[in-house]
């Protein structure tokens, strides 16, 4: 071997006594054999890596080494014969006997020798006779050779028959088969027609009536029918699923919409003209049963009588004629009957009188003429009547179609024009004037609607807030307006929000101006709570945030805490708001300080002036000034004569007409609801750990300075469920305590010390770890192992894939090489040839 290609593994100390197995390596040696190891299966997967189809060699020991050849010839030739052994009989079921369908052996159907009976010849289905292909196909060398008996065999050889003898005999044989055919076929539809009528006779013979008592004996005879049955039965007359029409969509549903409101408008405008549909649908005229249907006429009679005067033809005048059409058409079918009369007479006269003179005729004329005057004016008199008549009639349909509204609206460009349309109409027209509004302008049905109902939605606002201001606010049409405003809303979320959102921009910064002005806020009108109402019920208020409802929720906040409270209306719109408040936070349960603060003011002003202990006003309340005892009633008659009402927000425009009774009655109410809210608010946040800390000025005053024992009875039980509400409710506080940790010892310094039985070697603790250790290392071992091998065969595949792409390339470049010495050589003969041509 090569010295060069011996490795020697030294080793640092030489230990008796250990045997080394890798002491001189021969790296190229292993090197080789793993080359041939993987070219003999890694190589092989690899060029075999597109190909599905493999051959299997499935002979009988072909590579079983262990058998020799002459027993691997034995046992073939024996699984051969029995693998063919039986096949022949397999399906026959007995041989002595012989199938047969319908009186026909299976053997014989199986040649396929099947008749086709058919009326023309046509219709054989391409069934030739023998005769004939043979006739045709087989060069007619066997039909000139056809057998014969054996008397007239040498005549027939002497004699043989021609091709035309042979064709013809064979159309006649063909042409007596189908006569043969159809008479069977006759005479067997001829038999069974028989039979029919021989077995209707016999059947009247057979059949027998039971009478009525074996009857009953056999229907109580008869079983019940069991659970299944009746089961069975009723699935049998169970109703089936129709298939129905299919769901509309948006779009076609509009569509459909807007052609019925523009049918009703169409109907309603020509009602407002006064056209009557009735009178326009022509009437079907009486046709007796025994009318031919002869009378009509398709066209206008254009005929001319030609005549020649002064050589010249003279064309009739048309006007007598069409006068003569008029007159009977106004006339109805007694006038036809005194023309025909009249006409029957002026004819007899003129077969009579055929000699009278011509004046005759002037005079006779002339009276005609008279008579059919006197008709038209008797009838122009009776048409007048009937005109006079049916305008009468028309007059209040006419004024009821007026009356009514357009089923057709167009989107108002301005709030003016929209404001006209809905003034002086009733709530439920203006409903249905916004409803049609809605449903012609549909967004699916033109391109700028989108932008049109965006702008009603704005309009329609405007026009709640402009509903608000009055003196006698109309909250019951604001009530009704709010679902198609809703609606809007749904359909443009977007418009919707910025036109929402824009208000209460405009309603912050007013209130913003006027604490700059006057140092103090007021609370703002019935419009703009309307409007914060109107937000809860539009969006989305459990949100943590939105776009909406939460510049809302803080404009509500600083209405609670920078709006002085000066006046009963402050107190009823502040309690408004609180009720808001809680309307916005009844899903998400959030926590609004701002509430609890004001409903604590408000319980403060219904006391006397004292100060106050225990508990703290905070702003807009102040514990002394002014507006103390805003809410204190000391009447004893007003009390008593109190009862519980709700407080509507039409109120705060009637305050200053009231009574003092009636205010002292609009107090107790306030106060009432400030109990009622506490209430609510101690169920809404019972769960807050720190509930009884938040409510707790409130119980304060509620349990030491309230004087109860003045109020009415209704009011105390307001009061006594307030109090209940507040004080029943259990602390859930959860003591602070610190973590229960193991204590960390202090760090020690004293050296740990381990026993070394062996140097060198790593002590394991019991056996499990012993054999645990040793496994772990095994694995290790045996992974570095793989990954050597696996990153072996790839750098093989990658010599193999270059040495591919080599041969490709260099098979190319020779190619190439091929190619331009051809087309060089090409070149120099032509130039060649070019310059001998140049020389001669």
């Amino acid at each position: 071997s090569n010295p060069f290609e011996v490795k020697v593994n030294r080793q640092k100390f030489n230990i008796l006594g250990r045997k080394t197995k890798s002491d001189v390596g021969l790296p190229g040696v292993s090197r080789s054999k793993a080359i041939k190891k993987r070219t003999q299966t890694l190589l092989k997967e690899y060029k075999e890596r597109e190909k599905t189809n493999v051959f299997k060699d499935k002979r009988f020991g072909e590579y079983n080494t262990k058998i020799s050849p002459e027993e691997k010839m034995i046992r073939r030739f024996t699984l051969e014969r029995q693998q063919n052994y039986g096949k022949k009989n397999i399906y026959n079921l007995n041989e002595d006997e012989e199938l047969t369908h319908y009186g026909q052996s299976l053997a014989e159907i199986e040649k396929l020798n099947d008749i086709i009976d058919s009326d023309s010849d046509t219709e054989e289905r391409g069934t030739l006779s023998a005769e004939l292909t043979a006739a045709h196909f087989g060069g007619g060398g066997g039909l000139l050779r056809k057998k014969a008996p054996s008397g007239q065999q040498d005549e027939e050889k002497e004699k043989p028959k021609s091709r035309k003898e042979l064709i013809e005999e064979m159309i006649a044989k063909s042409k007596q088969e189908k006569q043969e055919r159809q008479t069977r076929r006759e005479s067997a539809l001829e038999l069974t027609e028989k039979l029919d009528n021989d077995w209707k006779e016999i059947q009247t013979l057979i059949a027998r009536k039971t009478p009525k008592s074996e009857r009953k004996d056999k229907e109580v005879e008869k079983p019940k029918p069991d659970d299944y049955d009746m089961i069975v039965r009723e699935l049998g007359f169970e109703m089936k699923a129709k298939p129905s029409e299919r769901m509309k969509t948006e779009e076609e549903l509009a569509k459909e919409e807007q052609a019925r409101l523009q049918k009703l408008e169409a109907d309603r405008q020509r009602r407002m003209r006064g056209i009557d549909e009735q009178a326009n649908k022509k009437k079907p005229s009486h046709v007796s049963a025994d009318d031919l249907a002869d009378g009509f006429i398709l066209d206008k009679d254009d005929r001319r009588l030609l005549s020649y005067k002064d050589g010249k033809i003279n064309i009739e005048n048309e006007e007598e004629g069409e006068k003569d059409e008029e007159e009977e058409e106004e006339g109805g079918k007694e006038d036809n009957e005194n023309e025909e009369e009249s006409e029957e007479e002026s004819a007899n006269e003129d077969e009579e009188d055929s000699a009278a003179d011509g004046h005759s005729d002037l005079e006779s004329d002339l009276e005609s003429e008279e008579e059919a005057a006197g008709n038209k004016e008797q009838k122009k008199h009776k048409t007048n009547e009937d005109e006079l008549q049916s305008v009468e009639e028309l007059d209040p349909k006419m004024k009821a179609a007026k009356s009514e509204l357009p089923y057709t609206f167009a989107v108002p460009e301005s709030y003016e024009t929209f404001k006209s349309l809905l003034a002086g109409r009733t709530i439920e027209q203006q409903l249905t004037i916004l409803e049609r509004i809605q449903k012609c302008n549909h967004p699916s049905l033109a391109v700028g609607n989108k932008a049109k109902l965006e702008k009603l939605f704005g309009f329609l606002l405007e026009y709640i807030g402009e509903l608000a201001t009055l003196d006698l606010p109309e909250l019951r049409t604001i009530d009704k307006l709010v679902p198609p405003l809703y609606n809007l809303c749904q359909m443009f979320p977007e418009a919707a929000s910025d036109s929402i959102k824009f208000i209460l921009r405009d309603a912050a910064h007013d209130m913003e101006e006027v604490t700059e002005v006057k140092g103090r806020a007021t609370f703002p009108g019935l419009d703009t709570l309307i409007y914060l109402k109107i937000t809860s019920l539009l969006f989305p208020t459990s949100d943590f945030w939105h776009p909406v409802v939460t510049p809302a929720f803080m404009y509500m906040s600083q209405l609670l805490t920078k709006c002085r409270i000066t006046t009963l209306q402050d107190v009823i719109k502040g309690l408004f708001i609180c009720c808001l408040f809680l309307e916005y936070v009844s899903l998400s349960r959030r926590f609004v300080p701002e509430l609890i603060n004001f409903l604590l003011g408000v319980l403060h002003i219904s006391l006397p002036k004292k100060q106050a202990q225990g508990y703290t006003v905070v702003h807009p309340f102040t514990p002394v000034g002014k507006n103390l005892e805003l809410l204190l009633v000391c009447d004893k008659k007003d009390l008593e004569s109190w009862q519980k009402q709700n407080l509507p927000l039409s109120i705060l425009t009637r305050l200053k007409e009231t009574s003092r009774t009636e205010i002292n009655h609009i107090r107790l109410s306030c106060l009432a609801l400030c109990f009622d809210l506490i209430k609510k608010c101690a169920v809404l946040y019972e769960s807050l750990p720190s509930f009884h800390e938040i409510m707790y000025p409130v119980r304060i005053l509620l349990t030491q300075h309230m004087p109860v024992n003045e109020y009415p009875e209704q009011m105390q039980e307001w009061y006594h469920s307030a109090l209940k509400e507040l004080e029943n409710k259990v602390k859930h506080y959860t003591p602070l305590i610190c973590e229960k940790k193991k204590p960390v010892p202090l760090k020690q310094y004293t050296p740990k010390i381990v026993k070394v039985l062996e140097f060198g070697r790593k002590q394991g603790g019991s056996k499990k770890e012993q054999e645990r250790k040793q496994l772990i290392q095994k694995h290790k071992r045996e992974l570095k192992g793989a990954i050597r091998e696996i990153r072996k065969d790839n750098q093989f595949l990658a010599r193999m894939q270059l040495s591919e792409i080599m041969e490709r390339d260099s098979a190319r470049k020779r190619k190439v090489k091929e190619l331009l010495g051809s087309l060089a050589t090409q070149e120099g003969e032509w130039k060649a040839m070019k310059r001998k041509k140049g020389k001669n």
